[in-house]
């Protein structure tokens, strides 16, 4: 009946949804260029030429068309079947991102199929390989890359005859025994898994060429691959080995031994004598620390958990780990530091005058400082820091980013998910203590071209390939490829054009200022829906940038062109920015331009809300247009407000300004405000929000105050294009929305005077000291203004007792304001001579879920600090700084 369904599209479709009839050229076959291949497919086998399908040999479908269930079940009756490409990678998400095929397993009759000598199940969603293919006879290749395989059978070396096996870009743990049983394999790529173990068995492919297992966690490798007599190339990079095998150097057919990336603190000289190992990346040449069984330190370096008020630690030579408050964990081998060092951390706002972002760099954290810098550990250090999920981020890495003083680096990056907090962490190792920060950047793939030339292809699509011929370069340069999808939809969308249509961008780049001795290779794939055979090529156009993306010059008359179905191949010389586009437009310059800049922004909507236990306290938050409705359902109960703004965009790193205006103004003399105006810099995953108190000047005894809060944009980040800086200019253009504040009429309680900090005095006094932040009397004032009927939860965490807490509100009775002016005090009295008072009080109101006072004091504390250090900076008492950081943070 399903059959039947699906044969039934025929007369809606005719011969296909392209118009063009599926050709039958021989005993091929072809159908994976077609988006609805699998109905065609089943047109055929149902038609008058199925005899002819039935002697098919080799096969291609797409594992995206929905119809792929029904076609799997023929596939068993095509008995003379020698190749079957069942791959996925042929669709594209709303991002424009290959999407992954749906295959998961295989008919079991496909094992039946005796003459089928390569099979082909890339880029699909398999989570094991399915059992069947242990029992093809034939096969001499199988790839299965870019799955979600986490082991493979254990009797997996019955496929003897296999000559070819890639299971690249899964997440394989181990390997079966039985591994060493494939005699006659000649390439086995396992790069990109989570192997920590190699069997010895792998040393019994003695005709093995070329073995990759690259980008894994091996600590060490087997002695057996030793036996590899026929081995020519062996790639090792990017794992955590420690030794290698000296008899590696004895393999009489090696000629590539890659280590780069690992942890290699010696190595045999055999090995560092040959003339094709690459060592780059290793820490070659430090010693590693010596303990003894009986020290202390072999007992496990000490534990140390920070809480929320504390800024610094000791560390000694024994090592420790360390955890501060704010998520982010430190581990101190024994033997980094030689004698006992004090560490100063601090989490910072990213400032984007010195946190300078790349294009399309996505901020995931704040700014870890680490002091004192400059010193260099005996032994690397660890640092976890927690980050926010790139959940709408495709195609995409996360990595860490160190500033040195002048520029910004990227650090090798693990990231991982803890199981009990679901927190994700960054880690990396360093020598150095700095500045640090997680960003999501484009993927990058990087590749070291020699003189004799090499092949660089993208992770994100897998269709673009560099070739770099003999010749190319007389020295050995690094190249980085970077690739930035981009959909049919999105396209559509900013040019309004429903003709144009663009490649993914192509950004290349290299070490080096030469440009290549010999062209330089490049494919890209067509536009979405455009191929060698429908295309017209005075509609494609060849466009390249530099690097900042400013201007797109149209280069398709400087290059030659050539085509394949389904790709467009050209050479060049030097490095930047590469797009094919394909549309009539004859300004394509500028319309690329446009496009690139509208990729970098993003749609965002303000929201402004008032508490409803106390709307003098304003939550003010940018949000990214499709955040916006979950944000408002989280904020509903404890807040309301008017409708969000409408859309605006805005660039990562942005700043902008809120402004209260028409009766209403801060509070509170914040370090943040500049002229009156509260300062915000807008980062798409991290939250823009700030909650501040408003006051009013008029007289709200008998009338509310109906104010307004406008934003407005503030200094442009200096890597966006100069026409949308210059857009940007002037008084009207730096407007960006304006939404409504209502402060209520202030109520009277028994004819009393409506300030409610009338008629209740206390003694003066200061909590805590000048040096470390300070609360004055005016500052506890302020702080019970908003505490409302929460007082009686604070008070119980600052420690005062039931009956006390009874005893005050008997005392007060009726009158809210008293009891929580009372409770407050008493506690300060009680408190004023305990120097950690202050991070007490901040605690208790965390505990209550008042983190808005928590951060209102912070914000207080740190203001003073600054003024304390300020006045003894013009009185000259201040100690000079021996060191290069002081400049930097000016």
């Amino acid at each position: 009946q399903k059959m039947a369904e699906l044969l039934g599209l025929r007369d809606q479709c005719g011969e296909g949804v392209l118009g063009a009839p599926v050709l039958l050229a021989g005993n091929r076959l072809n159908l994976d260029v077609y988006p609805d291949g699998c109905h065609r497919f089943l047109q055929l086998f149902e038609g008058q030429r199925w005899s002819e399908v039935l002697q098919v040999e080799f096969l291609r479908l797409s594992c995206n068309d929905p119809h792929l269930g029904t076609t799997l079940g023929i596939l068993p009756q095509l008995r003379h079947l020698k190749s079957l490409v069942l791959k996925g990678g042929h669709a594209r998400d709303e991002f424009g991102s290959c999407q992954r095929g749906s295959l998961t397993s295989l008919p079991p009759d496909v094992g039946n199929l005796r003459c089928l000598t390569h099979l082909d199940l890339s880029f699909n969603s398999l989570s094991a390989l399915p059992s069947c293919i242990i029992h093809l006879p034939s096969l001499r290749v199988l790839m299965v890359s870019h799955n979600s395989l986490v082991t493979l059978p254990k009797d997996f070396g019955c496929l003897s005859k296999l000559t070819f096996f890639s299971a690249m870009k899964n997440q394989l743990k181990d390997l079966p025994q039985s591994i060493g049983e494939l005699a006659e394999l000649q390439e086995l790529n396992l790069s990109e898994n989570v192997l920590e173990f190699i069997p010895e068995e792998i040393g019994n492919l003695h005709n093995c060429m070329e073995l990759d297992l690259s980008g894994n966690r091996l600590s060490s490798i087997p002695e057996s691959l030793a036996n590899l007599k026929s081995l020519q190339q062996l790639h090792l990079h990017s794992n955590l080995l420690v030794t290698v095998p000296a008899a590696l150097a004895s393999l009489p057919s090696l000629s590539r031994l890659d280590l780069q990336s690992n942890c290699l603190r010696t190595i045999p000289p055999e090995i560092e004598s040959l003339p094709f190992v690459h060592l780059r990346g290793n820490p070659l040449g430090e010693a590693e620390p010596t303990l003894q069984a009986d020290e202390p330190s072999a007992r496990g370096p000490q534990r140390l958990f920070l809480a929320s008020g504390e800024d610094s630690f000791t560390v000694t030579s024994e090592g420790c780990r360390v955890v501060l408050a704010c998520g982010i964990h430190l581990y101190f081998p024994p033997g980094a530091a030689s004698d006992p060092l004090q560490i100063y951390f601090q989490t910072l706002l990213p400032d984007p005058q010195w946190v300078k972002l790349r294009h399309h760099d996505v901020l995931l954290s704040r700014v870890l400082e680490l002091q004192p810098h400059g010193v260099k550990f005996q032994q690397e250090v660890h640092i976890w820091m927690p980050y926010v999920s790139p959940q709408t981020l495709h195609q995409r890495e996360t990595v860490v980013r160190t500033f040195n003083g002048q520029s910004w680096s990227d650090l090798r990056t693990q990231v991982k998910r803890r199981r009990k907090s679901k927190m994700h962490m960054a880690h990396c190792s360093v020598l150095h203590f700095s500045w640090f920060l997680v960003v999501s950047r484009l993927v990058q793939n990087e590749c070291r071209v020699p003189t004799e030339g090499t092949l660089l292809f993208s992770t994100v699509d897998p269709n673009i390939k560099v070739t770099f011929p003999p010749g190319a370069t007389a020295e050995t340069r690094s190249v980085t490829l970077q690739v930035l999808p981009v959909s049919a939809e999105e396209i559509v969308e900013i040019t309004a054009d429903v003709g144009s249509r663009a490649s993914p961008l192509l950004c290349l780049s290299q070490d080096s200022l030469v440009d290549f001795l010999r062209p330089v290779r490049i494919q890209l794939p067509l536009p979405p829906g455009i191929t060698g055979l429908n295309l017209d090529r005075s509609r494609l156009h060849l466009l390249h940038s530099n690097l900042e993306g400013q201007t797109w010059d149209d280069i398709t008359s400087q290059v030659v062109l050539e085509f394949t179905h389904l790709y467009a191949v050209f050479e060049v010389t030097h490095f930047s920015w590469y797009w094919l586009w394909y549309t009539t437009k004859t300004y394509i310059g500028g319309i690329a331009k446009k496009v690139y800049e509208r990729l970098r922004m993003y749609q965002v909507n303000f929201i402004a809300l008032q508490r409803k236990k106390d709307p003098e306290q304003v939550l003010l938050q940018c949000v990214p247009k499709h955040k916006v409705d979950p944000v408002l359902k989280k904020l509903r109960d404890r807040y309301r407000g008017p409708e969000p703004s409408d859309m605006v965009e805005m660039f990562e790193g942005e700043q902008f300004f809120a402004a209260f205006e028409r009766g209403i103004s801060i509070d509170m003399d914040r370090p943040d405000c500049v002229d009156g105006r509260l300062s915000f810099v807008f980062y798409s995953h991290l939250k823009n929000m700030k909650e501040i108190y408003v006051t009013s000047p008029i007289d709200r005894k008998g009338q509310a105050v109906r104010g307004q809060v406008s934003f407005y944009r503030g200094a442009v980040p200096e890597n966006i294009p100069k026409d949308a800086s210059r857009r940007r200019k002037g008084p009207d253009s730096l407007w960006l929305a304006t939404l409504p504040i209502k402060l209520p009429q202030l109520k009277t309680h028994n004819g009393e005077n409506p300030g409610t900090l009338n008629g209740f005095s206390f003694p003066p006094l200061n909590l805590g000291n000048p040096e470390t932040g300070y609360l004055t009397q005016a500052n506890l004032l302020s702080i019970a203004r908003r505490v409302g009927a929460d007082w009686q939860s604070i008070g119980l965490n600052l420690g005062l007792t039931y009956q006390q807490i009874e005893r005050i509100g008997y005392n007060n009775r009726e009158d809210l304001d008293k009891q929580i002016l009372d409770m407050l005090f008493s506690w300060a009295q009680q408190n004023v001579e305990d120097p950690n008072c202050v991070n007490k009080l901040i605690t208790a109101m965390t505990d209550s879920s008042r983190q808005d006072i928590a951060d209102e004091i912070e914000t207080i504390i740190k203001l003073g600090r600054q003024k304390y250090r300020e006045s003894i900076r013009r009185v000259g008492l201040e100690q000079e700084s021996s060191t290069e950081d002081s400049a930097i943070a000016m």
